[in-house]
């Protein structure tokens, strides 16, 4: 039973910058897309997921992104629409084609192979739609190449000095940064003091080393985040508050696994959700881990599900 939090939350907002593109998924469970198989056509990328659960979750968002002026770029308008979410701050670029990812849908990480364009190229945020936000969110996706980069980098910029909460999914995978190890990048994320989600896997690539638990939440220790959520898949998750210590959450059991692609959007989205109502920490991880286990167990994305039980 998810547990609800401070009903009244008007006037509190999430903005979503980042990636909005083109899932075509593999219809049934593979090893990788070295196999052939059947794909389906899904609205996709991580920011524009999270953006369309929280809708879903009842939470006031918006989300800034780039798409083609393409048919392919319509069907991701068009169906971010039936959720709810406007497509007024959603660029539409005459010069570049709508970015496409090939995902293998499997019940451990997916192997993926993204073709981008549009998504490079998120404009400048408005400092009126920051002010606007209590949170900004973005992912490591969308900070990994410019112009995007630049433009988040100064939205977050701008959301620190006006006193917004800042949110950022550290999905790193060298086949996007490529030459860039994100190093840099990361650094300054960190100096805003953040609310950081960061897999085991997107660790272990970010520092191209296989790391036990206990080594990883020694390298997180150093950093300067709100908030930390290592997340472990189906061993559960790690979490700690700024100058606390860190606490363990098993994953809570699945009826059956359909996949794990955009789990972690899930469980984010489940955080932030309750993060937004003051809730304490700990019940935004329980919220996180239950939001979670609904995305693992259904076939389809969470906002096409119809109800939720609070």
């Amino acid at each position: 039973m998810i547990k609800d939090y401070a009903n009244n939350i008007s006037g509190k907002k999430i903005l979503v910058v980042g990636e909005l593109l083109v899932d075509i998924i593999s219809n049934d469970n593979i090893e990788s897309l070295a196999f052939s198989s059947q794909f389906s056509t899904n609205q996709g990328g991580s920011s524009a997921n999270l953006c369309a659960n929280l809708k879903w979750l009842g939470i006031d968002t918006e989300l800034v992104a780039t798409v083609g002026d393409d048919n392919l770029g319509s069907f991701l308008i068009n169906e971010l629409k039936t959720v709810g979410i406007s497509d007024t701050y959603i660029n539409r670029s005459k010069n570049r084609q709508t970015s496409i990812v090939l995902v293998a849908k499997s019940e451990h990480t997916p192997d993926f192979i993204p073709y981008r364009s549009a998504d490079l190229s998120i404009k400048r945020v408005e400092d009126s739609i920051i002010s606007a936000c209590s949170i900004i969110h973005t992912t490591a996706f969308a900070l990994s190449k410019e112009p995007a980069r630049s433009n988040i980098l100064c939205a977050f910029t701008k959301a620190n000095q006006m006193g917004k909460f800042l949110s950022v999914d550290w999905n790193f995978a060298p086949s996007i940064w490529h030459e860039d190890d994100g190093k840099e990048v990361f650094k300054q994320i960190c100096k805003l003091n953040p609310l950081l989600k960061i897999s085991l896997d997107d660790l272990e690539r970010f520092n191209d080393d296989n790391l036990s638990i206990e080594e990883c939440k020694a390298w997180l220790d150093k950093l300067n985040t709100k908030a930390i959520c290592l997340t472990c898949g189906k061993e559960g998750v790690w979490f700690k508050g700024q100058n606390q210590n860190w606490t363990y959450k098993p994953a809570l059991q699945v009826e059956s696994v359909v996949g794990v692609t955009g789990a972690g959007d899930a469980f984010w989205s489940g955080f932030l959700s309750h993060f937004i109502k003051d809730a304490p920490l700990d019940a935004c991880v329980d919220n996180a881990l239950e939001i979670a286990k609904l995305k693992i167990e259904i076939p389809t994305p969470l906002y096409k599900k119809k109800s939720l039980i609070h």
